[in-house]
C-alpha cells in the first residue's frame, strides 16, 4: 500500500470510528497519545498510537521499565497524561472495629468492613514510576461492605488534561489539579449496591460536562455537572437498580448524548439538558460491562442471568427501541459480564462472562469472524481487553496477559506473567503498557 494511502486510511478511520470527539478540547492527537480516561482516548479500549510491547518478564526485568507498590486497595484503572499517572486506593487506618453489617445480610461472597479508610488520589511520574503526590480526599468508616474479589476504590479517575476528577462514590467527587490541589468536590449521597457488592462506576467528561450515574437500590440517577466548578446542570431519575456500567459520551451528527447500560434499560440522555433521546430493553440484572461506540452504532451487553448482546444502529433512533428495526443485531450465546467489549476498527472483541473464550465479529454485522475461541492459561478476568499496534492484550487475575493479534484470523503471540492479582483494565500510552495489580503499579515498555 503507497505511504499516501496508507494515511488518507488512517486520517479517515479516525474520523468516521471517533466520532465522540471532545469538541477540540484537547486537540485529537494530543487526546489519543494519551489515556485519559477508563477505556481510553475514544472509550473503545483501543490506544490508535501506541506502541506497547508484546513481551515482558518480571523474573529477569524484561520491558519491565518500573514497578511501584501501591498502599491500601484499589481497583480502578489508571490514566494517563503527559508524565502523569493517576489512579486511586483505599487504606485501612486504625485498629480493627465491629463489621458494619451481618455478612447475612448479603450474598456470602461478601466482605465486611472493619476499618476505617483513607480515600487517597495519587500521582505518579510516568518515567520513574515514583509518587509525586499522595492526597487523602475523605477518611470515615465505610458504611456497607464489598464482593470478596472487590475493593473500596474501584472508580476510575478522569482527566482533561488540567485537572483530575477522582470518583469514589459515596465518599465524594473531587476535581484537583495537576499539583494535588483540590479545586472542588461534592457529596452525592449514599450507595447501597446490591448484597453490599460495593461500587464501581466511573464518571465520564465531555467538553464542559462531567456526568456520574448512580444506580443502586434506593432512588438512582444520572448527574451532569460543571466541570470547573463542580455545579450541578442538570439531574434525572433513572428507574434502576444496581449496576456497576460506566457512562460514555458520544457526539452522533452534532448532538452529544451521554450512553448508560442498566438493567431496565440502555439510555441515551441529551448531554445538554439529559432529556431521554433513545432507550433500549433486553439485557439482563447486574449490567457491569460498559457500552462502546463508532460510526454511528452502540454495543452493549451483559450476561449475569440472561445472555445479550446488542448493536443498536443510531440513525433514527428515538423513543422505545426494543425489539425494532435499530437492533442491527443482537446475540444470545457468550456475551460479556465483567469485561467491556473491545472495538478495534470493524471488528468488535468481547469475553464469555469473564471466562478466557474470546470473541471476534464484524462490528456493523454481527458475522463471526472467525467468532469463539478458547484463550490458553487464562480464565478468570476482570480487566477489560484494550487493544493498540495490531494487537488485543488480555490480563486476567493471576497476572497473565495473553496477547492475540489483530487479525483476520487471531491467533495468540505471547503470552506474559506478573507476580499479582489484576483485577483493573491497562492504560496505554506510548510505548508504555500500565497495569494496576493489588500490590503494585507497573510500567511494560520497550
Amino acid at each position: 500500500m503507497p505511504r499516501w494511502t496508507a494515511a488518507l486510511f488512517v486520517a479517515l478511520y479516525c474520523l468516521t470510528t471517533h466520532q465522540s470527539s471532545h469538541a477540540a478540547d484537547p486537540p485529537q492527537a494530543e487526546r489519543e497519545a494519551n489515556w485519559p480516561q477508563w477505556r481510553g482516548p475514544w472509550g473503545t479500549g483501543v490506544a490508535p498510537t501506541a506502541t506497547p510491547p508484546l513481551e515482558w518478564n518480571e523474573s529477569d526485568g524484561e520491558h519491565i521499565r518500573w514497578k511501584t507498590a501501591i498502599p491500601g486497595l484499589g481497583h480502578s484503572s489508571p490514566v494517563v497524561w503527559g508524565n502523569r499517572i493517576f489512579l486511586t486506593t483505599a487504606e485501612p487506618v486504625g485498629e480493627a472495629l465491629k463489621p458494619r453489617y451481618s455478612t447475612a445480610r448479603g450474598a456470602h461472597d461478601n466482605l465486611p468492613v472493619t476499618h476505617r479508610h483513607k480515600f487517597i488520589a495519587l500521582a505518579i511520574d510516568r518515567t520513574t514510576g515514583k509518587i509525586v503526590w499522595q492526597r487523602t480526599l475523605h477518611e470515615a468508616l465505610p458504611h456497607d461492605g464489598h464482593h470478596f474479589t472487590g475493593s473500596l476504590a474501584s472508580n476510575s479517575p478522569v482527566t482533561d488534561g488540567e485537572r483530575v476528577y477522582f470518583h469514589f462514590g459515596s465518599y465524594g467527587l473531587y476535581c484537583l489539579n495537576f499539583d494535588g490541589e483540590e479545586l472542588w468536590h461534592m457529596d452525592l449521597g449514599k450507595m447501597q449496591t446490591l448484597h453490599g457488592h460495593g461500587e464501581g462506576s466511573s464518571p465520564a467528561l465531555f467538553a464542559e460536562t462531567l456526568v456520574v450515574n448512580w444506580d443502586h437500590e434506593e432512588k438512582s440517577f444520572v448527574v451532569a455537572v460543571d466541570k470547573h466548578t463542580g455545579r450541578e446542570r442538570w439531574r434525572k431519575a433513572r428507574d434502576e437498580i444496581t449496576s456497576w456500567s460506566s457512562p460514555i459520551i458520544i457526539e452522533y451528527r452534532g448532538v452529544p448524548q451521554v450512553i448508560i447500560s442498566a438493567t431496565q434499560r440502555i439510555r441515551s440522555y441529551d448531554l445538554s439538558d439529559g432529556h431521554v433521546i433513545w432507550e433500549c430493553g433486553g439485557l439482563s440484572t447486574n449490567v457491569v460491562a460498559s457500552p462502546v461506540y463508532a460510526e454511528g452504532m452502540v454495543f452493549t451487553g451483559s450476561s449475569y442471568d440472561t445472555r445479550a448482546l446488542l448493536a443498536i444502529q443510531l440513525d433514527g433512533a428515538a423513543g422505545d427501541l426494543t425489539k425494532s428495526r435499530r437492533i442491527a443485531w443482537s446475540k444470545s450465546r457468550a456475551t460479556p459480564y465483567v469485561p467491556s467489549p473491545l472495538l478495534y476498527g470493524d471488528s468488535l472483541y468481547y469475553l464469555n462472562h469473564y471466562q478466557g473464550v474470546l470473541t471476534r465479529v464484524q462490528a456493523k454485522t454481527g458475522e463471526d469472524a472467525p467468532g469463539a475461541f478458547r484463550l490458553p492459561g487464562i480464565n478468570e478476568i476482570y480487566g477489560s481487553p484494550v487493544g493498540a499496534g495490531g494487537r488485543v492484550y488480555i490480563t486476567d487475575r493471576t497476572g497473565v496477559t495473553v496477547v492475540v493479534s489483530h487479525t483476520d484470523r487471531p491467533r495468540v503471540i505471547a503470552e506474559n506473567r506478573l507476580d499479582d492479582v489484576i483485577s483493573a483494565s491497562a492504560a496505554l500510552a506510548g510505548r508504555d503498557f500500565i497495569l494496576r495489580g493489588q500490590h503494585s503499579l507497573y510500567c511494560l515498555s520497550e
